[in-house]
């Protein structure tokens, strides 16, 4: 008994430690999105040349997050979170080095390769953990993620306010979220291999089941890009808002999000993932018809709070239900990933595209229209809430032991 006890209190570890890692890579995107205007100008770059670069974020990302099952496989799922977060807080340097064009979208691909791969490892050790505990945790995992962001984003504006030179403020960053991660990662789990296991391909397609599962991420995330980048023109544009109270509404939706992301775990507990993704898209497509109506501020901003809080635990449920799916869940999660990246890469000028040759209100119908996906297609989820109950007949004593 005392050793089945004892492993339960690793597995407990485990899960706040995969909890600290994921609040340190989101430290970091909200370190980076405070000081992109710096960037800017340290670059030398006008508005469609620096968008041309930060796309090499998501083509870095897309490139490498496929290698992150192989890594894993070859040093342990300890050893492998432990490198790949570290370059990545060690690559949040980079962009501010960058003193033009070319130089900018090298770093940009460096810093998106390394934020997909330590993406992917997360997870998949989130699903694992997830697996052992028999519950929901990945909504909260995402939570932290969020919480993690506001923290870095909230730093990055005061260092901005101050006037702060970037490669000053993002130096310390990365040393204080990089000693952060290192230590986060001690009590992570560390799944090895079994003998005759073969490592997954270097690249290799996602399998269909991550496709479909897939396609209910690109959903929700093309949602929350259009939302965070553009609901504060919304509101400024449209319904004449002031400059506070448009970037109010902005800070709100990330509130919500993080809000409902932490508390999200006792609903799909409670009612399961499929349930829980149906009802969010019924939230989401309600939010984005007041949104499409409103004809005040306070109405709109009600509309992507909702909009929040119906897409804040899809994607993270995406996630569990790809390492769920499967015998490989560092590919499935990739394959996820990949797709979700891509969402969140399209969303933001698609929407300006369809504003621009129409109106807003139409582009925001566009959005309601995907979030009508949520509720049609959550029942690809289903893998989700069978997944957690699959793996507790393993003993708990054998956590740090071979993968089977």
């Amino acid at each position: 008994m005392s050793d089945v006890g004892d492993a339960r209190d690793e597995v407990r570890r485990a899960r706040y430690a995969v909890a600290a890692v994921f609040a340190v890579h989101g430290a970091v995107t909200g370190s980076f999105a405070t000081r992109v205007p710096w960037i800017q100008v340290h670059a030398s770059l006008g508005a469609g040349l620096l968008g041309f670069a930060l796309a090499f974020t998501a083509f870095g990302a897309s490139c490498a997050m496929p290698l992150a099952g192989r890594i894993s496989h070859r040093y342990g799922s300890r050893t492998a979170l432990r490198g790949l977060l570290a370059l990545w807080t060690l690559s949040l340097v980079l962009p501010s080095l960058a003193p033009n064009l070319y130089t900018l979208c090298l770093a940009m691909f460096t810093y998106g390769a390394s934020a997909g791969m330590a993406d992917v490892a997360m997870n998949a050790l989130g699903v694992e953990v997830e697996r052992l505990l028999d519950r929901s945790i990945m909504s909260g995992l995402h939570g932290m993620w969020s919480a993690g962001a506001l923290v870095g984003s909230a730093a990055g504006t005061l260092a901005a306010h101050l006037g702060s030179d970037a490669r000053l403020h993002f130096s310390l960053a990365s040393a204080v979220l990089t000693v952060l991660g290192l230590v986060a990662c001690t009590w992570v789990l560390d799944l090895q291999p079994a003998e005759d296991e073969e490592p997954p391909p270097r690249f290799a397609l996602p399998p269909r089941s991550a496709l479909l599962i897939g396609t209910v991420g690109f959903c929700a995330v093309f949602a929350e890009g259009a939302s965070l980048d553009w609901s504060a023109v919304f509101l400024r544009d449209r319904l004449d808002s002031s400059a506070g109270v448009a970037a109010a509404c902005t800070t709100g939706f990330m509130l919500t999000m993080a809000v409902a992301r932490i508390a999200g775990d006792a609903v799909v507990n409670r009612f399961g993932a499929v349930r829980t993704v149906r009802a969010g898209g019924v939230l989401a497509v309600l939010g984005g018809l007041l949104i499409v109506f409103a004809g005040y501020p306070a109405v709109a901003m009600g509309g992507f709070a909702l909009m929040g809080l119906g897409i804040a635990v899809v994607v993270p449920l995406c996630f569990a239900a790809a390492g769920h799916a499967g015998p490989n869940p560092s590919q499935a999660i990739a394959g996820v990933a990949t797709i979700t990246y891509t969402s969140g890469l399209i969303a933001p000028s698609l929407i300006g595209g369809v504003a621009q040759a129409t109106s807003l209100v139409v582009s925001f119908c566009v959005v309601t229209a995907l979030a009508c996906g949520l509720a049609v297609c959550a029942g690809v989820l289903r893998s989700a809430e069978r997944g957690g109950r699959t793996e507790v007949s393993r003993p708990a004593a054998a956590v740090p032991g071979p993968r089977p």
